[in-house]
């Protein structure tokens, strides 16, 4: 252990705790176990989760939930080298259409004009969740499994981390708790954070769906007076070309209607909103629905605590940067963590957790004024509103300049991205853009 891990971890259980063993818990616990491997880190879960076992083999399944990854969550992946494993079951996104239902609206990016082989990927989350895991089988991460964190106190030096299994209640010390459990556990609020909700007024359906025709691996954008929905390229085992991730956004109406259909009905409704560029829907697998709102949290960090991923903020998920910001994020606080190994700080400190959050901040504001600014811009039914995003649409694809920064921004791309060193690097600067 470094002299400053020693002196600041000397006598605690652990250096720190992650409460969640999810996508971003466990992205989280593997960068910190690539880059500061001296530390002792202990992840929480409450599901009975552990690396150790693992199913040996993996079966896609057709109504498994995905997540799409930006291009800079490639990146990031690639850094960490669970791309190579994770890349086998991902599909890419080559090219995004981006319309405006029953108007001339349109746009469309193409990675090869910025020189990719992909804009993004469409990821199976079981597939992510054991691709980490297997990565995190090569480390000393400590694994607490069913449990979950339900308080958290000061003492001297340090934290104290409340946890509970079934009626066994234990305690761990520590130097620094990482919320990383969404935004449902309630965790958050039992720890005094100001959490502030805006109501989109419509809910997320998500559902696998099956088209007559390939998707040539294209995302859709598709924004219709009803709300917006998003059909993501899915290619893997029996179904390759001819599935898709959908998003699609209803109000309650709309969605207790639409829920009352058998298959057959619901596809035909999305026929009527979605249209027929991917030709008939034949199938729409098992659908979960969850209201949409805009969830952000005041002050993200406290003493010894700090929220990470959908504890700290959720977006709504059409524009697919959700789970991309929260990636940014844990790479910019592990560099603050990094640098407080460096520097002889506790990883608690709230100076160096504000550093983290003003350092994530720009990010999660230009994010969140993308993705809500979108949904705002084509939720409205004026005709002169509808006309002028019309013509932005078809002055994206007139404009170099704009279709380049939008193409970015899809990508993930362009802001500021702490690099990940892993231990006994050379150092090359605290961050980089892309």
């Amino acid at each position: 252990m470094t002299a400053s891990a020693i002196e600041h971890g000397a006598g605690l259980d652990t250096d720190i705790v992650i409460a969640g063993g999810g996508l971003a818990g466990a992205t989280l616990a593997l960068t910190l176990a690539k880059v500061l491997p001296q530390l002792r880190i202990t992840v929480v879960e409450a599901f009975p989760l552990a690396p150790d076992a693992l199913p040996e083999s993996y079966q896609p399944s057709y109504d498994a939930r995905s997540t799409a990854l930006a291009w800079g969550s490639r990146l990031i992946f690639e850094e960490l080298g669970v791309w190579p494993r994770l890349a086998e079951y991902v599909t890419p996104i080559r090219h995004i259409h981006v319309s405006d239902r029953g108007r001339f609206g349109a746009t469309h990016l193409h990675a090869e004009d910025h020189g990719q082989e992909a804009l993004g990927y469409v990821a199976d989350n079981r597939w992510m969740g054991l691709s980490l895991m297997r990565e995190l089988q090569q480390t000393d991460i400590c694994w607490q499994a069913p449990a979950e964190v339900v308080g958290m106190s000061q003492r001297p030096h340090g934290i104290t981390v409340n946890l509970r299994n079934g009626e066994s209640e234990s305690e761990l010390s520590a130097q620094c708790l990482v919320v990383a459990d969404g935004g449902r556990s309630g965790l958050r609020e039992k720890l005094g954070f100001r959490v502030d909700q805006q109501s989109y007024g419509q809910n997320a359906l998500v559902a696998n769906v099956t088209t007559s025709e390939h998707h040539q691996f294209t995302a859709y954008e598709r924004f219709t007076d009803e709300g917006p929905m998003a059909l993501l390229p899915q290619s893997s085992g029996k179904h390759a070309g001819d599935t898709a991730a959908l998003v699609w956004t209803l109000d309650d109406v709309a969605l207790e209607q639409l829920l009352a259909l058998d298959e057959a009905g619901k596809c035909q409704q999305l026929q009527q909103r979605f249209g027929w560029r991917l030709g008939r829907f034949t199938r729409i697998g098992q659908c979960s629905h969850y209201p949409l709102t805009l969830t952000t949290v005041h002050e993200s960090v406290q003493p010894g605590v700090v929220l990470v991923g959908n504890a700290a903020h959720t977006l709504h998920p059409v524009a697919g940067q959700g789970f991309n910001l929260a990636l940014r994020g844990l790479m910019a606080l592990v560099e603050q963590f990094r640098l407080a190994s460096e520097q002889n700080i506790a990883l608690g400190d709230l100076r160096l957790l504000r550093r983290y959050q003003e350092n994530h901040r720009s990010d999660w504001r230009q994010t969140v004024q993308f993705s809500d600014s979108l949904i705002q811009l084509f939720g409205h039914r004026l005709p002169a509103i509808a006309a002028a995003r019309d013509l932005g649409l078809v002055g994206l694809g007139l404009v170099p300049g704009a279709k380049r920064w939008f193409g970015r921004k899809a990508m993930g791309m362009g802001g500021r991205r702490a690099v990940i060193r892993a231990s006994g690097a050379t150092p090359s600067g605290n961050a980089h853009h892309e």
